[in-house]
C-alpha cells in the first residue's frame, strides 16, 4: 500500500504519539518499582504490537515475514537499543516491492524507532550466516512477528540444518577471547563496560547463544534441567543478570542514549538512583562499583564453568584411561580431575590440595569441567574449622613456597572465591575501588599485580626487564615471604584508619597462626607496616641529605630488610597504574637503595657531610679528566658553589655542569644545556643565568609548552648571584618514539630557552588542557602548608592536590608574586595526584601574615 502525503502524516502522528506515551508509561513504572525484567519485556511487547499493526495497516504482501532478531528477537529491548529486524522474502524483490519495503523502513524511523534492518531471502540469510558470525548469532534468536508462517518455518528448519554446534562454540569462544583482550582480560577496569567487559552481560548472552545452538535450551532453567548448573547456581545467575540489567537500564535512562560504559561521570548519580547512600568511610559510587565488580567476578566464574561444561558435552573427549595422582585426583587429558564429584565434601582439605597439585605437576594444563564445578560448589565448606585445621594451614603456606604457579593459582583461587573464603579479610577487598587518583585497579587486583611483579623478578625469562631486581631476588633467602607480605599490604583498605598498621596486625596474626618462625613473622609484619616508606623517602625527601639517608638506614636496620623493601617498593609502584611508574622513579629507588646499602655496610655510621662532598668532588674530577679539561678549570665555578650544591648533585651532574660552565662563569648570556637522561627516559636540562624574577615560572611554562613534565628540579643560586637550575623532564606530548623525539628536542630546548631567558620575556602560561574525568568527579581536597625547616632559615612549602594542566606554573607565579626565592623543588606525580615540595626563603615569608597569605592564595587557585 502506497501512502499519500496526508495519509503518511496522519499515520506518523498517530504512531509516534502512541510510542511516546507508552514508553513514558513503561519508564515511569520502572522508576517506581525497579523491575528490570518487566521493562525489557514490556518495551519488546510494545514494539511488537506497533510493528504488527503497522504491517497490517500498510497491507504488506502475504508472502513476506517480519522477524525480530538479536536482543529484540530474545524479547528484551533496552531503553536506548536498536530494534533489529529481518524482512524475510521468498525471492528477490521487484522494483515495486523494493519501493514498498523502503517506505516501510522509512515509517519505522519516522515514528521514532531506531531500526537495524536487513532485507534477505532465506538463501541469502543462510549464505550470510555461513560467512559472518555476527549474523549467525543474531539469527539464533530469530522470532517471527507477523507474516508468512511457512516461509519462517522453512528458514528456521534450513538454518538449524547448517548450524554446526561445534563450529559455533569454537567461534564464540574465540570471539570472547578477542573481546577479553580489548578489555585487558580484566573485569576490574574502574570504568567498565557493563555489556562488553569481562563479567558483563555479553558473557551471559554468549552462554545462552551456545546453549541454543547446541539444543540445550535458551534460558537458565533449561541449563539446570540439562544438569549444567544446580538450582542454587541458576538462582545466582538470575540475580547477577538482574543486577546487570538494572544497571544498564539505569545508564540508558540517565544518559538519554545508548551508553554501556560506567564512566566516572555517571557513577555517583547511578549509585544514588539505585539506592546506595554515602557513608562516613565510603562513597555511594564505591559501594555500587564494589557490587558491580563482585557481580562481574561471579559472572566470569560461571561463564568459565558453564563453557567448560558445555564444551565437554559438545566435544566429547576420546576414551583414555585417567592416570592416578593420588586417591583424590587423577590426570585426565592433561587436566586435573577429581576421582568423583564428592571428593571435596568427603575431604574438604582437598580444596587447597587441588591448587597445590596444579603447581607441582607441570604436565597439568588446567582443570576438568567437573573439577571446576566441584570446586565452585565446595567453596562454602571453607569455614572457621577449615581455617583452623593445621593441614590446611600448611597447604596454604606451601602454595606460596612453590617454584611455579604461585600467581596463577592464587588468581584461580580468587576467581572461584576460595581465596576470599580462606582469608575473609581479603574477601572484603574484592572489587573495592580506590579513588586515590593513582591506583587504576581494585584493591584485590592491585594486590595480585604486586605479587605478580615480585614473581616476575624471579623468573629468568623476564630478567631483562628489571635486571637489578632479578639479581637481588635471586640472592634473597625465602622470597615467598615477600609474596605473603604482598597479600597483606593493602588488606585493610577501606576500614578507616591507617591501612598499613591495621594490615600489619592481620599479617602478624596470620603468620603466627600458620607456623612461621619469629624472624619471618617480623619481616612480613615490618614490610606490611612500612611498605610505603621507601617510595615516600625517595620521591618526597632529599635523599642526598645525609640526615635523611641516616634516618632511613636506621629504620631499615639491615641489608635483608632493605632488599625486601626495595623489591616490594618497585613491585608496588608498578602495580598501581601504568601511568605511575617511570624510569625516573626507578632511578630514585635504586639510588636510595645503593646509598643506604653502602651506609649499612659501613656499620651504620652516618656519613660526615664533608666526607661526602670530598668524595663527590674527587669523582667529578676523575670524570672531567676524560675531556682533557685543565686540572684547575673547575676552580672558578666551584668557588661560587656552596655545600648544599655538592650535597644535592651527583658527581656525574657536577662534572656535566663544570664542563659546560667553567669558562663561562661570568657570562652575561644565559647558558642552556640539554642531554638525554643518562639513567633512563626523558631529558635533563641545565639553565645558568643571572638570577631574575619569575625565572622558575618562565622555565616551567616553557617546558610545559614543549610537551614535557618536570620530574625533578634542583634550584641553586651561586655566591655571585647566578641561578644554576637543573631539571629532569619526561615527554608527555604523545610524540612517537619518545627517545628519538627527546634527541630531536635537545637543540630546540637549548636555542629557544636561551632566547627567552636572554630577553626575559614574560612567563608563558602552559597551553590549556582538559582535567581528567577521574579528577573531575573524584577530586582530592588540596592541601598547602608552609613550615620552617629544622634550622629556621628556610621554609618548606608542601602542595598536595589533584593534577591539572598548569599546576606547577600556578605555584611558580604565586612564589614570584611574593618575592620568594626557590632553592629546590621535589616534584612527585602519582597518577592523577601531585605531591610537590619546595624549599623557599625571602620575600614576605619572614612574617606569619605573609606565609598565611601565600597559603590562602595557593589553596584558592588549586580549588579552581
Amino acid at each position: 500500500m502506497k501512502l499519500g502525503s496526508a495519509e503518511r502524516i496522519s499515520l506518523l502522528t498517530r504512531y509516534k504519539s502512541r510510542l511516546q506515551s507508552a514508553q513514558a508509561t513503561i519508564r515511569e513504572r520502572y522508576l517506581a518499582g525497579g523491575d528490570a525484567v518487566r521493562l525489557l519485556q514490556e518495551r519488546s511487547q510494545l514494539i511488537d504490537d506497533v510493528l504488527r499493526t503497522l504491517w497490517t495497516e500498510l497491507k504488506l504482501p502475504d508472502s513476506l515475514a517480519l522477524v525480530a532478531v538479536g536482543g529484540y528477537g530474545r524479547g528484551q529491548l533496552w531503553p536506548a537499543s536498536d530494534v533489529d529486524l529481518l524482512l524475510l522474502l521468498p525471492e528477490r524483490p521487484d522494483e515495486a516491492l523494493a519501493e514498498l519495503l523502503e517506505q516501510l523502513v522509512g515509517v519505522f524511523w519516522d515514528i521514532g524507532l531506531e531500526i537495524g534492518h536487513s532485507v534477505r531471502t532465506v538463501e541469502e540469510c543462510l549464505e550470510e550466516a555461513a560467512n559472518d558470525l555476527t549474523v549467525q548469532t543474531a539469527l539464533v534468536e530469530a522470532r517471527q512477528l507477523i507474516g508468512n508462517n511457512a516461509l519462517f518455518a522453512r528458514f528456521t528448519s534450513e538454518f538449524k540444518n547448517i548450524l554446526d554446534p561445534q563450529a559455533f562454540f569454537h567461534a564464540k569462544r574465540m570471539e570472547q577471547d578477542e573481546r577479553y583482550l580489548r578489555f585487558q582480560e580484566s573485569p576490574y577496569s574502574l570504568e567498565p563496560n557493563c555489556k562488553e567487559s569481562p563479567g558483563g552481560l555479553r558473557d551471559l548472552q554468549s552462554i545462552l547463544w551456545i546453549a541454543q545452538a547446541a539444543g540445550y535450551g535458551n534460558n537458565w532453567q533449561d541449563l539446570e534441567r540439562h544438569g549444567f548448573i544446580t538450582h542454587q547456581e541458576e538462582q545466582g545467575l538470575e540475580r547477577r543478570e538482574l543486577f546487570l540489567q538494572r544497571l544498564r537500564i539505569q545508564l540508558h535512562l540517565h544518559v538519554g542514549r545508548r551508553e554501556d560504559r560506567l564512566l566516572f561521570d555517571y557513577q555517583t548519580a547511578i549509585a544514588e538512583q539505585l539506592g546506595y547512600t554515602t557513608t562516613l568511610t565510603r562513597r555511594a559510587s564505591e559501594q555500587l562499583m564494589q557490587e558491580y565488580f563482585q557481580t562481574a567476578k561471579t559472572v566470569t566464574q560461571l561463564n568459565t564453568i558453564l563453557l567448560q561444561n558445555m564444551g565437554a558435552a559438545i566435544f566429547p573427549p576420546p576414551e583414555q584411561t585417567p592416570q592416578g595422582i593420588n586417591e583424590r585426583f587423577q590426570n585426565t587429558h592433561q587436566l586435573l580431575d577429581v576421582v568423583h564429584e564428592n571428593v571435596f565434601q568427603e575431604t574438604p582439605g582437598a580444596i587447597l590440595e587441588a591448587f597445590l597439585l596444579m603447581q607441582q605437576h607441570s604436565e597439568l594444563k588446567g582443570m576438568t569441567a567437573r573439577t571446576i564445578r566441584a570446586l565452585w560448589r565446595a567453596r562454602r565448606l571453607i569455614d572457621d574449622n577449615f581455617r583452623q585445621n593445621p593441614e590446611n594451614k600448611a597447604r596454604f603456606v606451601d602454595i606460596f613456597k612453590q617454584a611455579k604457579g604461585v600467581l596463577h593459582e592464587l588468581r584461580r583461587m580468587n576467581q572461584f572465591d576460595i581465596l576470599g573464603r580462606y582469608l575473609p579479610t581479603f574477601g572484603a577487598i574484592v572489587g573495592q575501588m580506590q579513588h586515590d587518583l593513582f591506583h587504576a585497579y581494585t584493591v584485590d587486583q592491585h594486590t595480585l599485580k604486586v605479587l605478580g611483579n615480585l614473581r616476575r623478578f624471579s623468573e629468568s625469562e623476564f630478567g631483562h626487564e628489571y635486571p637489578f631486581c632479578s639479581q637481588l631476588i635471586c640472592g634473597f633467602d625465602r622470597p615467598w615471604l615477600l609474596y605473603i607480605a604482598a597479600l597483606f599490604h593493602d588488606i585493610a583498605k577501606g576500614r578507616g584508619g591507617g591501612h598499613s598498621e591495621l594490615g600489619a596486625v592481620d599479617a602478624r596474626e596470620f603468620c603466627a597462626s600458620h607456623g612461621l618462625c619469629n624472624e619471618d613473622v617480623e619481616l612480613v609484619v615490618w614490610l606490611v607496616r612500612n611498605h610505603l616508606l621507601m617510595s615516600n623517602v625517595a620521591q618526597k625527601q632529599d635523599i642526598s641529605n645525609p640526615d635523611v639517608l641516616g634516618a632511613f638506614a636506621a629504620t631499615v636496620g639491615d641489608e635483608r630488610h632493605l632488599t625486601a623493601l626495595y623489591l616490594f617498593s618497585v613491585a608496588d609502584i608498578r602495580g598501581t597504574s601504568p601511568k605511575v611508574w617511570n624510569s625516573w622513579k626507578g632511578q630514585l629507588l635504586e639510588q636510595l637503595f645503593k646509598q643506604t646499602h653502602r651506609l649499612l655496610l659501613s656499620d651504620g655510621q652516618v656519613p660526615v657531610t664533608q666526607g661526602i662532598i670530598q668524595e663527590r668532588q674527587e669523582e667529578a674530577l676523575r670524570l672531567l679528566r676524560y675531556f682533557a679539561i685543565p686540572e684547575t678549570a673547575h676552580e672558578s665555578l666551584w668557588n661560587q658553589l656552596d655545600t648544599v650544591y655538592f650535597l644535592r648533585h651527583s658527581a656525574e651532574e657536577i662534572a656535566w655542569h663544570t664542563r659546560a660552565l667553567h669558562y663561562r662563569i661570568d657570562s652575561q648570556k644565559p647558558v642552556v644545556k640539554a642531554r638525554i637522561n643518562p639513567h633512563g627516559d626523558g631529558i635533563e636540562v641545565m639553565a645558568y643565568t643571572l638570577d631574575q624574577r619569575y625565572l622558575f615560572a618562565r622555565l616551567v611554562g616553557f617546558f610545559s609548552r614543549a610537551g614535557y613534565s618536570i620530574m625533578d628540579a634542583k634550584i641553586h643560586t651561586t655566591r655571585h648571584g647566578y641561578a644554576l637550575d637543573s631539571f629532569m623532564l619526561l615527554d608527555v606530548s604523545g610524540r612517537e618514539s619518545s627517545r628519538d623525539s627527546d634527541r630531536s628536542m635537545i637543540s630546540y630546548v637549548e636555542h629557544e630557552l636561551t632566547g627567552r631567558l636572554s630577553h626575559q620575556t614574560p612567563p608563558e602560561a602552559p597551553a590549556g588542557g582538559r582535567i581528567s574525568r577521574q579528577v573531575k568527579h573524584f577530586p582530592i581536597q588540596p592541601q598547602v602548608t608552609i613550615q620552617p625547616d629544622e634550622k629556621g632559615d628556610l621554609f618548606v612549602l608542601s602542595v598536595s592536590a589533584s593534577d591539572r594542566p598548569g599546576l606547577l606554573y600556578t605555584v611558580a607565579m604565586a612564589l614570584a608574586g611574593h618575592g620568594a626565592n626557590l632553592h629546590t623543588a621535589k616534584i612527585v606525580t602519582l597518577g592523577e595526584r601531585v605531591e610537590d615540595t619546595f624549599l623557599i626563603s625571602g620575600g614576605d615569608l619572614g612574617n606569619s601574615a605573609g606565609r598565611i597569605k601565600l597559603e590562602t592564595e595557593l589553596l584558592d587557585q588549586l580549588k579552581c
